[in-house]
């Protein structure tokens, strides 16, 4: 059984371009309720992994919500973003295999950021307690102590680039 990995996108672009990539998204969502499993755009060659499940349109713009299995599927998202000619904001968690990111795709460029082994030994989890204790602070959970060693990470590649 795989574990779910958990991702959000948000595609940015002209309107005709996102329009496009919502009405993939749709269609995808579509023959996922029929077929009742994962799907893939139809115009990706490689059908071997990266499938999207559970796929959720959020409200208004073109942010989408879905599971993969075991892992993040930055490739097909680049594959969806040069074949669309869109860039992306993308975010996924699968904390059972130690995976917590964010990858960003801009003017044909993608910077990815995440979370390594020792980020997440920084913290250690209390079963007597149901708490995680984190630079001397308690949390209820650990989604907020991840939250802040991704935005420490950032903020650190930021200030090496500016340098």
């Amino acid at each position: 059984m795989a574990n779910w990995c958990s991702n959000s996108v948000a595609f940015e672009g002209n309107e005709i371009a996102l329009e496009h990539v919502k009405l993939e998204f749709i269609k995808m969502q579509l023959r996922e309720n029929e077929e009742n499993c994962g799907q893939l755009p139809e115009f990706i060659s490689d059908k071997k992994r990266g499938y999207f499940f559970d796929i959720l349109l959020e409200d208004g713009d073109c942010i989408f919500n879905y599971q993969t299995r075991w892992s993040p599927n930055t490739e097909i998202l680049l594959q969806i973003a040069e074949h669309y000619k869109v860039d992306f904001i993308y975010n996924y968690e699968e904390i059972g295999n130690q995976i917590y990111g964010v990858a960003v795709y801009s003017n044909n460029e993608l910077t990815e950021i995440y979370l390594e082994e020792e980020d997440f030994e920084q913290y250690d989890y209390h079963e007597e307690t149901d708490t995680y204790s984190f630079e001397e602070e308690n949390y209820e959970s650990d989604y907020e102590i991840l939250e802040i060693l991704l935005k420490r990470k950032i903020k650190k590649i930021q200030s090496q680039i500016l340098v």
